[in-house]
């Protein structure tokens, strides 16, 4: 069972770069560079997040872009010492309650095909694999999962009603 640990999810800022980017270190084989996330800040289709712990250090964060009524989800990282509070699942709420009110068709990701605990995260709330990339990753290679989340369409589901 986990944790929760207290933290508040704000979009990221230029402030935020640094410890971004050196979570990205920490996190990934072939970490974003610190350019590349602040790219993204400029980006209208994109959005970063950052969860902070009580004293304002970036604990995780997450980023989006969303093409037309499509969210790709990029990274979610946590802090490894912070781990299993909770934080990553708050993280992929506010994306999952962002697509829901503008109404995306659907969010996907790629998650390395050892990490467990992501996909279980990602299943729970929603995401089902859908495919595979082949040594997607490097360091070590390894296989990709595509997972999406879909979400109905209000409009066809009132038509669907309304024909039955």
């Amino acid at each position: 069972m986990t944790q929760s640990m207290h933290v508040r999810v704000v979009p990221m800022t230029g402030d935020h770069l640094n410890e971004v980017a050196e979570l990205e270190r920490i996190c990934f084989s072939t970490p974003w560079s610190r350019n590349m996330l602040a790219e993204e800040l400029e980006n209208d289709c994109s959005a970063f997040l950052v969860a902070l712990d009580d004293g304002d250090r970036v604990v995780g964060y997450a980023g989006i872009q969303v093409i037309l009524d499509e969210g790709y989800i990029a990274n979610i990282a946590v802090r490894p010492e912070c781990r299993r509070n909770g934080i990553a699942q708050k993280l992929l709420r506010v994306f999952v309650d962002f697509a829901q009110a503008h109404q995306l068709a659907f969010l996907t990701l790629e998650v390395r095909a050892s990490n467990t605990p992501a996909i279980l995260l990602y299943g729970k709330n929603g995401f089902r694999s859908v495919g595979r990339r082949k040594n997607y990753y490097d360091f070590p290679k390894e296989d990709a999962i595509i997972m999406t989340r879909t979400f109905a369409d209000p409009a066809a589901e009132n038509a669907a009603g309304q024909l039955g």
